[in-house]
């Protein structure tokens, strides 16, 4: 489409616009009308939380990867899925998407999936009025996978199997077994290179230390933030986690990081981050065996104890395509 046409029909466009005050249903906000469901059948992902919601519920009909996915992660997906293209993103940091492409993609629903706030709606109501396409956000966290799955299912005429992995999401994440916070394990999960990025409390990053029924060791307010090795040793975590290779082997090795009881006592663990990461990278369902793995791991059982069947059964369930088992080994040999 040329951009003096595009431009043309986003100006006859404005009418098509229907935010309604209220979501839909609880957690589903909606801008316009939505095709039948059994009609859907080219959906593109806004971002990657909804591209892993979308590919896990109705994989066929995920149009592409709104980031490029690197080669070993690709190889653990089943070949349709790794022969998907890169699209690019409409949310997040900076749309890659530009929307006189979006409208010659033709997709018949555009969903995105996570975090709900202001900038978000005003950022889909103003892609649905700009190309008539319509708009589905999808609320929730960690704690509302069940909810997610069956309502994406619902969207995209797949709620059988919506049904059978939102039943895997209740049970991956059941209710603890102790509310007291001070009978919790202390937990800091690491990202970066470094170690010291890391989820503040509440933020959507470090929603799998909750749900595995620990504290997060960070302290503040926020979604990330950069601390000091010295603010580290103060807040003393009782196990630190991480899905970076390189900071795991670096903490084990390095004098400063040995000052911390829990990687001198051995309560540091790498996380399985393939084909998407157990406990952030993207904020998805892709979590749920995380938190299953976290909570084992923090219970005392060895990391690696029973985890090949374990990512068998979810590959199998969430990404429709077991790997072979020399992958799977590969994938959590390290942790």
């Amino acid at each position: 489409m040329k951009r003096r046409d595009f431009l043309a029909l986003a100006a006859c466009l404005p009418w098509l616009a229907s935010r309604a005050a209220e979501p839909a249903e609880p957690g589903l906000h909606v801008f316009g009308a939505l095709p039948p469901a059994g009609r859907v059948a080219r959906v593109f992902a806004a971002g990657a939380p909804a591209a892993v919601l979308v590919h896990a519920v109705a994989p066929d009909k995920l149009m592409g990867w709104p980031w490029a996915l690197p080669a070993p992660a690709l190889a653990m997906l089943r070949p349709q899925s790794r022969a998907l293209p890169v699209l690019g993103r409409l949310a997040g940091r900076g749309s890659t998407m530009p929307l006189e492409r979006l409208v010659a993609l033709a997709p018949d629903l555009i969903v995105d999936a996570g975090t709900v706030d202001a900038t978000y709606l005003s950022g889909a109501e103003r892609v649905h009025r700009q190309t008539g396409i319509p708009y589905v956000l999808i609320d929730g966290r960690l704690a509302d996978s069940a909810r997610q799955l069956r309502q994406a299912g619902g969207l995209l005429g797949a709620d059988a199997r919506a049904e059978t992995l939102a039943r895997y999401a209740v049970a991956a994440l059941a209710a603890c077994e102790r509310s007291d916070d001070e009978a919790r394990p202390r937990v800091y999960l690491a990202r970066g290179a470094d170690g010291l990025e890391t989820p503040l409390p509440g933020s959507i990053n470090g929603e799998c230390i909750d749900a595995a029924c620990a504290t997060n060791a960070a302290q503040g307010a926020g979604a990330l933030a950069r601390v000091s090795l010295e603010r580290l040793l103060v807040w003393a975590p009782d196990a630190i986690v991480s899905q970076y290779p390189e900071f795991v082997a670096l903490a084990r090795r390095d004098s400063l990081w040995q000052s911390l009881a829990a990687v001198r006592e051995g309560r540091l663990f790498l996380a399985p981050e393939r084909p998407f990461g157990w406990l952030d990278g993207p904020p998805s369902v892709n979590r749920l065996i995380g938190v299953r793995w976290l909570r084992r791991i923090l219970g005392g059982a060895s990391p690696a104890q029973d985890w090949i069947e374990e990512a068998e059964e979810f590959h199998r369930l969430f990404y429709g395509h077991v790997p072979t088992r020399a992958q799977l080994v590969r994938s959590l040999e390290p942790a």
